[in-house]
């Protein structure tokens, strides 16, 4: 396997990802105040939705990837 087909085989790995998870959640903790032994501070979530198009376009690239494989010429 050359580096084109592995590249092919993680886009289409991550694009079928995409379709099935459709957004990454994670937690973000932030200080807001620190005054020696006090301090505060919360955790805000944040959620990043993964585009259809994108998984789709990601899909494609990769099957095109593994379709075309190595070039016999070099």
């Amino acid at each position: 396997m050359n580096t084109r087909t592995i590249v092919g085989i993680i886009l289409i790995v991550l694009g079928v990802a995409g379709f099935l998870v459709k957004s990454v959640s994670f937690t973000h903790k932030e200080k807001d105040v620190d005054l020696g032994p006090l301090e505060l501070q919360h955790e805000e979530k944040k959620t990043i939705p993964i585009p259809e198009i994108l998984s789709g376009i990601a899909v494609v690239g990769g099957i095109v990837l593994v379709a075309v494989g190595p070039r016999k010429g070099k």
